[in-house]
């Protein structure tokens, strides 16, 4: 077997189960007041703010530990009008040039989503997550990745949730395809374009789909096998 170095366990905090059915409580109640919106306001973010969230999304487990993610961070104005413009010219294909097909349209009308992004500009910050085929623990390394949608995934989760519990709204995006992200923040074609994520405050009068308020129960989604 492989020698590995191992410490003790640093920093776990052990609750009393009354105080840990309480922060569960507590933690539901704040996490289901997420909504993602479309309407998002022009006041400016701090970046210290998207950077710590960014540090919480870098905690996130991974295959080998090996972080397979890259988050470029876009907050100027040109980047973000070029970023809207390649991501509405795909749109355009998917929502009126018939790429996303009748079915899938068909799911998304509830959402009342169209080709038109606004918010690509209108949000303080854009973040491109990137997903890494390539690297290791250390900078500059090549080796094999592994799990990297589900490393991903699970880090872009942590994001969400940081930015939320900062008091901040979210949308994920996902123009297909997205390789003009790599482009324009200067990734390797090695890398692929996970998802968008557009934050900042929500609109005055922003609103949301009725459809997106409804959540499956716990009966729905989950089974006890005791």
């Amino acid at each position: 077997m492989q020698e590995h170095d191992n410490i003790i366990l640093p920093d776990y905090k052990e609750y009393p189960p009354e105080e840990m059915k309480a922060r569960s409580k507590q933690f539901y109640d704040e996490i289901k007041r997420r909504h993602t919106v479309r309407e998002f306001s022009e006041k400016p973010v701090p970046r210290e703010i998207i950077e710590n969230c960014l540090k919480a999304a870098g905690t996130a487990p991974s295959g080998a530990n090996h972080q397979p993610w890259f988050f470029s961070v876009i907050g100027s104005s040109e980047a973000k009008k070029e970023v809207r413009v390649h991501a509405e010219k795909e749109e355009r294909a998917f929502y009126d040039d018939g790429k996303g097909g009748e079915v899938w349209l068909d799911a998304l009308k509830p959402l009342g989503t169209d080709s038109h992004k606004p918010y690509l500009e209108t949000a303080p910050w854009l973040i491109a997550i990137f997903a890494q085929r390539k690297g290791g623990l250390h900078a500059g390394e090549q080796r094999k990745n592994y799990y990297v949608p589900e490393s991903v995934g699970i880090a872009t989760g942590f994001l969400i949730n940081a930015l939320h519990s900062s008091g901040l709204a979210t949308l994920t995006h996902t123009p297909k395809p997205m390789g003009f992200l790599n482009t324009i923040c200067d990734r390797p074609k090695s890398e692929r374009p996970y998802i968008l994520l557009v934050t900042g405050y929500p609109a005055e009068g922003a609103t949301i789909p009725v459809h997106a308020t409804i959540k499956k129960p716990l009966e729905d989604i989950a089974e006890f096998i005791e």
